[in-house]
């Protein structure tokens, strides 16, 4: 330990750390755990830290796959991370010159190409700071390492992180990402619109369980029940799994999807005949589950 905290350049001496903690009595009473220390704290102060279990976990924060800007904004300022969520979501909306990329900045912004990861960030950091970090994550575990397959697609790096932050809202388990994939990639070809019910939420600006039929006339470029292809830019940021489904989605004759009886999990059809049979299913059962509750 002594020498590692040399290392880092926290302590002068590994030796003297190591003896001042013998004589004193607290090598043995090191708490296991994640610790913030800096080269500004006396070696008693550093082992006082290790012995109680003191942790400052201020500027740690997990952003799970499919968060917005906004929601990562206001994650940030949570965890003492950024100390103005409005400033981060400016940056993230216009990014132009204030970030560094391998590829052009989609005009949308950052929305979609900030990886949801665990990041450990100074308190109160500067939003280019951060996502800039962000975005090199995103770039060092996605874009850099798929180069090739996103060339040889056919798409560009904004189509595909376009559908798979699609496919990141709709898929509720791992084996359905490529098979909805391919759903969107066929009615893509048919001239089909994608009716994802997902974008219409992004054009209302919240998330709930269930849209109503009224709601899909909202008018927004974001809404794919009124416009055909895709929508103007990522939805939210995806997962890696998701963004990996994109670029490769499975081939298949299947042009329609709804919730089948596994929780999760979709059925799938080729015709309107067969997908009105899996509605009418999933109505039925949604029928009885209401039913069910309202007789408990």
């Amino acid at each position: 330990m002594g020498r590692s905290l040399e290392g880092l350049g926290l302590i002068r001496s590994a030796r003297v750390f190591v003896l001042y903690a013998r004589i004193r009595g607290m090598d043995a009473r090191v708490i296991p755990g994640r610790y913030r220390i800096s080269p500004s704290l006396s070696a008693p102060e550093i082992m006082r830290r290790l012995n109680t279990g003191f942790r400052d976990d201020e500027g740690v924060v997990t952003i799970w796959a499919g968060s917005t800007v906004a929601q990562i904004a206001s994650a940030l300022q949570s965890a003492g991370s950024i100390r103005d969520a409005d400033a981060f979501e400016e940056l993230a909306r216009r990014p132009a010159g204030r970030v560094r990329c391998p590829f052009p900045l989609p005009s949308t912004g950052l929305e979609g190409y900030l990886a949801p990861d665990t990041y450990d960030f100074d308190p109160g950091s500067q939003p280019a700071a951060v996502t800039q970090a962000m975005l090199d994550t995103f770039v060092r575990s996605f874009y850099e390492p798929n180069r090739g397959d996103i060339a040889r697609s056919g798409r560009s790096i904004y189509q595909i992180v376009t559908m798979a932050a699609m496919v990141e809202r709709e898929a509720g388990i791992q084996q359905d990402r490529p098979r909805i994939a391919g759903v969107m990639v066929n009615r893509l070809r048919k001239g089909m619109r994608l009716q994802i019910d997902a974008t219409v939420l992004y054009a209302l600006g919240r998330h709930k369980t269930r849209v109503m039929y009224t709601e899909l006339r909202t008018p927004s470029p974001y809404n794919t029940y009124l416009h055909a292809g895709l929508p103007p830019g990522p939805i939210a940021n995806p997962s890696l799994e998701c963004l990996e489904a994109s670029l490769h989605p499975e081939e298949h004759d299947y042009l329609y999807y709804v919730l089948g009886p596994t929780p999760g999990a979709h059925v799938f059809a080729a015709t309107p005949e067969q997908h009105q049979r899996n509605v009418a299913a999933y109505r039925a059962r949604r029928r009885a589950r209401e039913a069910g509750r309202r007789g408990a």
